[in-house]
């Protein structure tokens, strides 16, 4: 689940009014970063689960249920049932769905999905210990059409350029930079209102990851840091809205929107993507292998 972004706050941490905020970031030790490694994965392994059922035919409703069951098989427990951030309504699902031209936070219904559908699923556990992990998928579902396979693609490449920046000393505005660069790049949009963030102990922590901005700006990357690079892409305008129910996100314009998401950690060396799973899709070719791989 991703977190709104405060409005003319600038990074250091938001955007750049002349406005300068500390971040309060949790720097885990290897401890920390051992039980991140297992919550991570066992969210990844609640997509793996369910991907074989995610077919025309099947409701989000019905996923949603899907998915809280292996959590209860894990020993773990969904960090959105129940989830409700100031000025927010509780939200009312194990998982968020966002079908099409949902942008994200779309809440698990009772209309069967139909071929041609793309979905986002976005799963965060939160295991015995207390440790959050985080990590979503888009599903093409039956047939689709040839724009939205190209959007889901470049959606999951943008994510990937953004985590090849990654490594101590390297700014957050290198992360967003790759990723605008790349979407633009394909005549693609970047939404703007929502963006990655720390976690740990907690579901949202600094920082906050844009996936927009400008290299050389922005905080320091220093080992230990975890965070998501979760970006959302559209085929039109980057614009958005927001429903009636308090938590749907969609289009301005209706045009098809796509978000994949990681948790990554910051090692001595580069990075270390934490949610990945039997299941997880192929790495695309340009990436580090070694870097990739979690331990």
């Amino acid at each position: 689940m991703t977190p709104q972004m405060p409005m003319n706050i600038s990074l250091r941490k938001r955007r750049h009014d002349g406005i300068i905020l500390p971040m309060t970031i949790t720097i885990k030790d290897e401890a920390g970063i051992a039980a991140m490694r297992t919550a991570c994965r066992l969210a990844s392994e609640v997509l793996d689960a369910i991907t074989p059922h995610i077919v025309p035919g099947i409701t989000t409703l019905e996923i949603d249920r899907l998915a809280s069951a292996h959590m209860a098989t894990q020993g773990t427990r969904s960090a959105t049932i129940g989830y409700q951030p100031p000025g927010y309504p509780p939200f009312p699902a194990h998982l968020c769905t966002s079908v099409n031209h949902v942008v994200c936070h779309g809440i698990p219904a009772d209309k069967p999905l139909k071929k041609g559908d793309i979905v986002n699923v976005d799963v965060t556990v939160i295991t015995p210990e207390g440790w959050f992990g985080d990590t979503s998928r888009m599903f093409l579902i039956g047939e689709t059409s040839i724009a939205a396979k190209r959007l889901c693609s470049i959606t999951y490449e943008s994510m990937w350029h953004g985590i090849e920046q990654v490594k101590p000393g390297a700014r957050l505005g290198d992360i967003g930079h790759a990723i605008q660069k790349f979407v633009e790049g394909h005549g693609l949009s970047v939404v703007r209102e929502f963006c990655g963030h720390g976690i740990g102990q907690k579901f949202h922590e600094d920082p906050q990851i844009l996936h927009y901005g400008k290299p050389g700006t922005g905080e320091e990357l220093v080992p230990g840091m975890i965070f998501t690079i979760e970006p959302m892409v559209n085929i039109g305008r980057r614009d958005i809205r927001e429903m009636n129910d308090g938590w749907t996100i969609v289009t301005k314009d209706r045009s098809l929107s796509a978000q994949w998401e990681h948790t990554v950690v910051v090692t001595p060396t580069g990075y270390e993507v934490l949610t990945l799973s039997s299941g997880s899709p192929a790495i695309p070719d340009f990436v580090t292998a070694k870097s990739a791989i979690a331990a």
